[in-house]
């Protein structure tokens, strides 16, 4: 179990959109999600997890939230190494529900708001890109594709801060999107079905509870599907997919049993005429 929480998986996933810029065929993202730096006691993991990840060579890295588990402080011994992360278009991120710091008892509103502030100013001490109920648009040539990125927006009590028709504002319908929600279950109240057609989110928070049991492509099971109904990989419906990362780092016991720390990587393809 202590092992495990370091036990760091590299996933692949090519999948095809019909209407996905031909200037994007083959574009390759990666996402990390929960990063959670304050669980961390090994630098070296650590960076090798990083080097791990620029070794994929992705166009973009995404990161979907739990940056801390509480305080800003938390990533202060990490701001170095995650700093090296790299990717041709960019690094990208938004909040998760342990990023307000909702769970810790502050001194006073004061305290709580310098400390959001503090962990807003390290995404971009980093040279991430933090969206806030906003969009960015990657450009190829003179094609497109639109990002999105929300504020926390969960089910069962977590923080709605996520505002989608606000992130979205001003991206057409037929535009190629990629949504950057932290709690699947966005996805699942809003998203899956919503006017806009967002082609793949990418979301975490769920880290497969850090138990579990997996046997690719045949089997799959955690306490956590009791919960959420997408809670480890891919899921799709209609056109529409969402990745649920299984979480960079781990939270509330220190291991990871069956379910691995999580390196997603995902190149996106164009299927051909005959195939639409």
């Amino acid at each position: 179990m202590y092992k495990g929480k370091y036990n760091f998986k590299v996933l692949s996933y090519e999948l095809e959109f019909d209407n996905l810029p031909e200037a994007f065929d083959g574009y390759q993202i990666t996402q990390l999600s929960d990063i959670h730096s304050g669980s961390f006691d090994n630098t070296k993991k650590i960076e090798y997890a990083i080097n791990l990840v620029n070794e994929q060579n992705s166009d973009a890295i995404l990161f979907t939230g739990d940056l801390v588990n509480n305080l800003a402080d938390e990533m202060t011994p990490w701001t170095s190494v995650f700093k090296k992360l790299k990717a041709k278009d960019g690094v990208f991120s938004i909040l998760g529900n342990h990023d307000y710091g909702d769970y810790y008892d502050f001194d006073s509103k004061d305290k709580k708001q310098e400390n959001f502030e503090a962990l807003l100013n390290i995404h971009a001490e980093m040279g991430w890109d933090l969206l806030r109920n906003e969009n960015r648009e990657i450009k190829r040539g003179e094609s497109k594709l639109k990002l999105i990125g929300v504020e926390n927006w969960g089910k069962g009590g977590f923080k709605r801060a996520g505002d989608f028709d606000k992130a979205a504002d001003g991206v057409d319908p037929k535009d190629f999107k990629i949504l950057m929600s932290h709690d699947p279950s966005h996805w699942d109240e809003v998203i899956k079905t919503h006017e806009k057609d967002v082609q793949l989110t990418l979301s975490g928070h769920t880290h497969g509870m850090q138990f579990g049991i997996e046997i690719p492509g045949w089997f799959k099971w955690s306490p956590v599907q009791y919960r959420y109904d997408q809670w480890a990989g891919l899921y799709k419906n209609a056109k529409r997919f969402i990745n649920v990362n299984r979480g960079f780092g781990y939270l509330a016991y220190p291991g990871r049993v069956g379910i691995w720390p999580e390196i997603t990587v995902i190149k996106l393809k164009r299927k051909s005429a005959s195939e639409v």
